[in-house]
């Protein structure tokens, strides 16, 4: 069972606490493989050729690109478009799915009645997954929930790292940040009739990496009144706010972890909750409001994304699956989520 607890102060101390006895920072990006489930599937033998004769190793970018894409059917019936876009010079792979009326009929989703650009009833939950493509393929949010269809985009990078760079150096993180607000703004309504107005966002390790550094700082103004679920990663902002005030005011953010964190996010989460918790105080947001909007939780005994305390994949699943009720209900702060 997972608790959603609305102070911070005492958990950001608890993180630091963790930090000094695990010790220093590991290198590299976060690890899926430390994960019960293996992390990417799609990684493993990076030669797949097997011959171990010098045969050229696929990025995972490229064997991302061997995996079909096209019109599929989501878990609760909903039809999945998956496709690849041209982004502000980058590629970029997304999936989205929702009731077929609502798709545009220039989406090649049959079914799709809306006229390309119509504004519709249903908002998004945006994922970005980890640091090689899991959540990509499993697609944990792809079921409608309180009216969220969800979306999940893959990261235009060779290693599938949001951000590029590895670990916490993420060195295309700010066009990354770019491309996913971009395709939010003037390409999903292309294919979708959604409320620009009710768009959230679930970031998983890397992908919380961008979204807490990046995108939130750059972005976040365009989606006000939402928020962002940060799930087993987090770090303080790499670049200037835009709008802050208003960002801190509006946004729901919550940051979730787990008791055996990866060394390299033991420091990084709290200094991301404490730059956050930071930005509402400058904003001139009292304590309780602070505690209302943004929350934190990391009891969970587990690795690294593993929620549930079972494993990477089902722990995110976990996370998705409970999405409305950490993100958007009106007891959000005090939920007990069950893991059935």
């Amino acid at each position: 069972m997972l608790t959603v607890r609305p102070s911070l102060s005492a958990l950001v101390a608890l993180f630091f606490a963790l930090s000094v006895l695990f010790g220093a920072a590991v290198e590299g990006a976060p690890q899926r493989q430390r994960n019960r489930n293996g992390g990417n599937r799609n990684g493993g033998n990076r030669n797949n050729n097997g011959n171990g004769n010098g045969a050229t190793e696929l990025t995972s970018q490229e064997r991302a690109a061997q995996i079909p894409d096209g019109i599929s059917e989501a878990t609760d019936g909903s039809t999945i478009l998956d496709q690849t876009v041209t982004v502000n010079g980058l590629d970029l792979r997304f999936k989205i799915s929702g009731p077929a009326n609502q798709f545009t009929t220039a989406s090649g989703v049959d079914g799709g009645a809306q006229a390309p650009g119509t504004q519709g009833t249903l908002g998004l939950n945006v994922l970005l997954h980890g640091d090689g493509g899991q959540s990509f393929f499993d697609f944990p949010n792809q079921a409608i929930q309180q009216n969220l269809a969800g979306v999940v985009v893959l990261a235009p990078d060779p290693n599938l790292f949001w951000g590029g760079g590895s670990g916490l150096d993420r060195t295309n993180g700010v066009a990354h940040a770019q491309a996913v607000n971009d395709l939010i703004l003037e390409v999903l309504p292309q294919v979708m009739a959604f409320d620009p107005s009710n768009v959230f966002f679930t970031g998983v390790s890397g992908g919380a990496l961008l979204l807490s550094g990046f995108f939130i700082p750059q972005h976040m103004a365009n989606f006000p009144g939402t928020g962002v679920l940060l799930n087993c990663a987090a770090m303080a902002p790499q670049v200037n706010f835009v709008n802050g005030n208003a960002v801190a005011q509006s946004t729901r953010i919550h940051f979730q972890s787990t008791t055996n964190e990866l060394e390299l996010l033991q420091g990084s989460i709290p200094e991301s909750i404490v730059a956050y918790e930071q930005l509402a105080v400058d904003a001139g947001l009292s304590n309780a409001q602070i505690n209302a909007l943004q929350t934190v939780d990391n009891s969970p005994n587990g690795g690294h994304c593993e929620f549930d305390e079972q494993g990477f994949v089902s722990g995110i699943q976990l996370m998705a699956d409970n999405f409305a009720t950490i993100m958007q209900g009106a007891t959000a702060t005090s939920a007990a989520l069950e893991t059935c």
